[in-house]
C-alpha cells in the first residue's frame, strides 16, 4: 500500500515540494561555500544581491566543488524553500555560465 501511495506522489510531482511544471526558476550569481560539519556537509550559493544561502542539491552535476570561493552565476530551480534560519532553501543547478 505504502509503496504505491508514494508511487502516486511521485507521478504528481509532489515529493519533492515543487512539480517539474511549476518549479520556481532563479538566476543567482555569487559565492559557492562548503557548509556544516563533517560528515554532513553540502555546498551552498550565497547570491551576492540578497545575501542569501541556497543548498545546492546537485554539486557533483557541474563540479561545483572546485569551484568554492568563487563567484559563478547559476541557473537553478528552487526545490524546496527555507524553512527557518540554519535551514537554507535548496536548488538544482541547471545551467552554469561560461560553460
Amino acid at each position: 500500500m505504502w509503496k504505491t501511495f508514494g508511487m502516486l506522489l511521485a507521478a504528481l510531482g509532489l515529493g519533492s515540494g515543487c512539480s517539474g511544471s511549476q518549479a520556481k526558476l532563479l538566476e543567482l550569481e555569487g559565492g559557492i561555500y562548503l557548509k556544516g560539519s563533517v560528515p554532513h556537509t553540502y555546498l551552498v550559493i550565497e547570491d551576492r544581491h540578497t545575501h542569501r544561502m541556497y543548498k545546492i542539491d546537485n554539486p557533483a552535476s557541474f563540479d561545483l566543488i572546485h569551484r568554492q570561493k568563487h563567484v559563478v552565476k547559476v541557473q537553478a530551480k528552487l526545490l524546496d524553500e527555507e524553512k527557518g534560519p540554519g535551514d537554507p532553501a535548496t536548488i538544482e543547478v541547471v545551467k552554469v555560465e561560461g560553460e
